[in-house]
C-alpha cells in the first residue's frame, strides 16, 4: 500500500480549488519529496507561490493539450492527480469542441505522457455529470473516465496504474453558489434557484482530498471509486445560507439535470460497496485486473442524489459552511 512519502507528486490544473487543498494537505501530511503544479494561468501560479513558500514546490506553465510539455513536466514524477479540465456545463454546450480538446484529447495526452515517463500511479478526477450524461461536459468526462480505465490494458506491463475518482458538488470550490447566495441575501435580493425540487451530492474539499489520497493507497489500476456522501436539497441550502429569503425560480440551464447520478443502474452488475465507497469495475477486465473486496450491490442499483440514503439538513449545511 503506497504511503506517498518521499515521492514526487504532480497535479494538473493544480491552481484550482482542489489543487490548492490537495497541496496544503500533502505538504502537511504526506512528506513528499517534491510537488509540482502544471497549469495554464501564470497569474494564478504567481498568487499560489505566495501561498506555498516551500522549497519542495515546482511550477510548470503548460497545457494538457500539449503532450511535449507534459513529457517534460512528468519527468521523474511518481504520482499524478489529474484535475485539469474545462467544467462549466452551459459553456460546454456553446463551445463543445474546446471541451473535447481539453477533457478528452488532453486526458489522452496525460495518459500517454504518464506511461512514457514511467509514472507509478495516476488518479483522474471525474464528476457526477459523467454518469448517464445529458450534457457535453458530462460526455467528455465519461469519455475521459473510459480512457483512464482502459489505459491499464497497455500500461500495466510497464508499471503505470491508472484509476478514476468520481464525486459530486464540492463545498467551497470555485463556482460554488454559496458566495452568490450570501451576497444576494446581504443585499436583500431574491435567491435564484433552478428548481425547488433540485438535489445534489455534496462533499467538502478536505473530504475530496482525503478520498483521493486514500484511493492512491488502495488502487491497483482500473478502478472507478465513488465515495458514499450525502445529498442536499437546494431549498435546504437556501435556508442554511439565507434563512427566510425570497427565492425566484429561473429554470434549468442548458445541459443541467434536476438530480445527479454517480453510478447508473446499468453499471450495478460491476459495482461493489466497501465501507465508505463504491468501486465500479472495468467493463472489460483484462489480465491485469484484481477484483476488489466488497459486497456486490443489488441488481439495478443506482446511486442518485434524489434517492440517496444520506441527507444533509439545513443545520448540517450551516455547520459545514461555517467549518469550511
Amino acid at each position: 500500500m503506497d504511503d506517498l512519502s518521499n515521492a514526487s507528486i504532480l497535479v494538473t490544473g493544480g491552481t484550482g480549488s482542489f489543487g490548492k487543498a490537495f497541496i496544503a494537505y500533502a505538504l502537511e501530511h504526506l512528506n513528499p519529496r517534491r510537488i509540482a503544479v502544471l497549469s495554464r494561468d501564470e497569474l494564478k501560479q504567481f498568487e499560489m507561490r505566495a501561498m506555498f513558500p516551500d522549497d519542495r514546490m515546482r511550477w510548470f506553465i503548460g497545457d494538457i493539450r500539449d503532450k511535449d510539455r507534459l513529457l517534460r513536466a512528468f519527468h521523474g514524477v511518481d504520482y499524478i492527480v489529474h484535475a485539469a479540465a474545462l467544467k462549466q456545463v452551459d459553456t460546454a454546450e456553446y463551445n463543445p469542441f474546446e471541451y473535447v480538446k481539453t477533457n478528452v484529447l488532453g486526458s489522452q495526452n496525460v495518459i500517454d505522457a504518464a506511461i512514457e515517463s514511467g509514472v507509478k500511479k495516476v488518479v483522474a478526477l471525474s464528476t457526477d455529470k459523467a454518469s448517464s450524461p445529458i450534457n457535453l461536459y458530462g460526455a467528455t468526462k465519461l469519455t475521459a473516465d473510459k480512457l483512464f480505465v482502459a489505459a491499464n490494458n497497455y500500461s500495466k506491463a510497464t508499471g503505470t496504474a491508472l484509476a478514476v475518482v468520481r464525486y459530486g458538488n464540492v463545498m467551497g470550490s470555485r463556482g460554488s453558489v454559496i458566495p452568490l447566495f450570501k451576497r444576494l441575501f446581504a443585499e436583500g435580493k431574491p435567491i435564484p434557484i433552478t428548481d425547488p425540487t433540485m438535489t445534489r451530492f455534496w462533499i467538502t474539499l478536505p473530504q475530496a482530498v482525503e478520498f483521493v489520497v486514500d484511493s492512491f493507497r488502495h488502487m491497483n489500476g482500473g478502478e472507478l471509486y465513488v465515495p458514499r456522501i450525502p445529498s442536499m436539497r437546494i431549498m435546504d441550502l437556501v435556508e442554511a445560507v439565507a434563512p427566510g429569503a425570497e427565492t425566484v425560480t429561473i429554470g434549468i440551464r442548458p445541459g443541467e439535470k434536476l438530480h445527479e447520478e454517480m453510478i447508473a443502474a446499468d453499471d450495478s452488475y460491476r459495482t461493489v460497496r466497501q465501507d465508505s465507497r463504491y468501486v465500479v469495475k472495468p467493463t472489460v477486465q483484462e489480465w491485469w485486473w484484481q477484483d476488489p473486496e466488497g459486497v456486490p450491490v443489488a441488481p439495478g442499483f443506482s446511486y442518485r442524489s434524489d434517492t440517496n440514503d444520506l441527507w444533509l439538513t439545513p443545520d448540517d449545511l450551516r455547520q459545514l459552511i461555517a467549518e469550511n
